[in-house]
């Protein structure tokens, strides 16, 4: 029991750094533990089934055949579009399994969420006349705030006069952080005040930290709790989000945007979408070209050198996770997915 809610878990170890193969064995185990234990809710009025991975769908589509309850399927990225173009899956005949499989969830699903505006474009193309929810992922207001608290910056042997800028979650291939060292790179030749944060672990993390060796504004936090990564935030001017530049990723609803944007903070992206729209829109943040690391000082130095700037940016940032991504919100309108 986790806060009142009855919680049944299926044993399927996961990790950011496994391979292709020991992906596909975990997700396979999920969908096989999800079919073993389904028979303790065959009563149950409604499923939802979180992708990614897409073989969730498998799951949610077995217990609409066994036991008749609908599902919806929500749609975080969009697979399998993202590894495809990414260059992980390039066998022509697994391509067009997966293709058929993500139709089939679709045709099935009682209706679908997409996490963002582009999301739910592409799945309108997809699936003319089906129901289909836009509902973003949450800024958690209650949880951060837009609190500055200089003497973190001790823990980590960072000084006070440093303007932070920290990354905060997955530290994979997707997420091109090779950027974030060539901005250090760029920072250290114009003798700027920034120490750049790397917070999370991930697939690449050893090869990133052994080519960040020479760069001493860079440092290194290890996988945090909530509690340590609210800390984090504590402690940096800006966060940033950073995805590597293929067109697919610039769809997605990262959680680390709207937790920055909930704790205040100028947010720094290098990639197009609906984000890039909406924080220039907003003026809570700035976009960096992922071809062009050099321009980075340019883009940053005005909030080092105007606070009224950074700070106006930032309130921005907490008056829109307040306004439109709010746990309050969000949690309204998924519950009136299920009471309608």
């Amino acid at each position: 029991m986790v806060d009142d809610i009855d919680v049944i878990s299926v044993y399927a170890p996961y990790q950011n750094h496994f391979g292709f193969v020991a992906r596909i064995h975990s997700f396979i185990r999920y969908v096989r533990g999800v079919i073993k234990i389904s028979d303790q809710f065959k009563s149950y009025d409604a499923c939802y089934a979180m992708s990614v991975p897409l073989t969730v769908g498998l799951a949610a589509m077995y217990v609409r055949w066994k036991y008749k309850i609908p599902y919806t399927f929500e749609v975080g990225d969009i697979w399998p579009e993202a590894p495809v173009q990414l260059g992980f899956i390039k066998n022509s005949i697994s391509k067009q399994i997966l293709y058929r499989l993500e139709k089939s969830i679709y045709k099935r699903a009682y209706a679908l969420v997409a996490l963002s505006p582009s999301i739910q474009s592409y799945l309108e193309k997809k699936n003319p006349g089906k129901k289909i929810h836009l509902i973003p992922n949450m800024a958690d207001c209650e949880f951060y705030s837009p609190v500055y608290d200089q003497s973190l910056k001790q823990k980590w042997n960072i000084g006070e006069e440093k303007f932070v800028v920290s990354y905060i979650g997955a530290i994979g291939y997707a997420n091109g952080l090779e950027f974030i060292l060539s901005c250090a790179r760029v920072c250290l030749h114009k003798n700027l005040p920034i120490q750049f944060i790397i917070c999370g672990e991930g697939a690449v993390l050893s090869e990133l930290k052994s080519k960040a060796q020479k760069l001493p504004n860079i440092t290194f936090v290890p996988f945090q709790s909530r509690e340590g990564v609210n800390e984090v935030m504590r402690m940096s001017e800006a966060v940033f989000i950073s995805y590597r530049p293929v067109p697919i990723l610039e769809t997605g609803s990262p959680n680390k945007f709207f937790d920055g944007l909930a704790a205040g903070k100028l947010i720094l992206i290098n990639f197009g979408g609906w984000i890039k729209e909406l924080v220039e829109k907003e003026e809570c943040g700035v976009y960096v070209d992922p071809n062009k690391p050099e321009e980075f000082g340019d883009r940053i130095l005005p909030f080092i050198a105007d606070q009224e700037l950074l700070k106006r940016y930032q309130n921005k940032s907490r008056v829109l996770a307040e306004e439109q991504f709010s746990r309050n919100k969000i949690s309204a309108q998924f519950t009136r997915i299920f009471l309608n």
